[in-house]
């Protein structure tokens, strides 16, 4: 009987080896997936800026990454022809954050910003006009509402993301529909206001008093 109850205890060994070894660590890689809006909403969700935009603008071929970030490359893209009238100090400006990463409540070009701390620098930079820091009050205490039909570079475009009417981003319009902004989920980049995303949560159009 010993020899027998050895035997079934070896058996029952051999079996527990053979079994495939399963890990419990985690196999996630931390990757960020955003879904889109109508999706977040139905969830009851919000938003505090563009991370959820999956746009086909957004799935191009990725670009070569430079300095602190996608600068000349996507610069070289736009289809953006500067006239006699085009501020250049403005474009250059601009020129020079795009591609820093997006850090709440940072405003420092190449190393981190929020919108409306990359806003606020280059108002100053560029027109020697301090602006609010927040954007809800950069509205309200710095701007004038104007048409969507008299938007001109340097006006500002701002954004309700979070799911109600409140501002809580804002962009620095250029030309043909283009505007620089500090996307959460890529930093200072440009974007069109055409796509469906800005379209959809577009607040208002104003231009900075002077």
């Amino acid at each position: 009987m010993a020899i027998k109850g050895k035997t079934i205890l070896y058996l029952a060994a051999a079996i527990l080896m053979s079994l495939p070894v399963v890990s419990c660590r985690s196999t996630s890689h931390n990757t960020h997936t955003y879904r889109p809006y109508h999706e977040r909403r139905n969830r009851g969700t919000s938003s505090t800026d563009d991370q959820s935009a999956t746009t086909s603008q957004e799935k191009k071929k990725p670009i070569p990454q430079q300095a602190h970030g996608l600068v000349s490359d996507e610069w070289a893209r736009l289809d953006i022809k500067l006239g006699r009238k085009d501020n250049k100090k403005l474009y250059k400006e601009l020129k020079r954050w795009l591609g820093t990463p997006y850090v709440y409540a940072a405003h420092a070009c190449g190393e981190g910003t929020d919108c409306s701390g990359m806003v606020m620098e280059v108002y100053l930079k560029v027109y020697d006009i301090k602006v609010h820091r927040n954007s809800a009050k950069m509205l309200e205490q710095n701007c004038q509402p104007i048409d969507l039909d008299d938007l001109r570079e340097g006006d500002l475009v701002f954004f309700a993301t979070g799911g109600d009417e409140r501002v809580s981003h804002v962009g620095i319009y250029l030309k043909d529909h283009k505007f620089v902004h500090a996307s959460s989920s890529r930093g200072v980049c440009v974007d069109d206001l055409r796509q469906n995303y800005y379209a959809t949560h577009f607040h208002t159009a104003a231009r900075v008093n002077h």
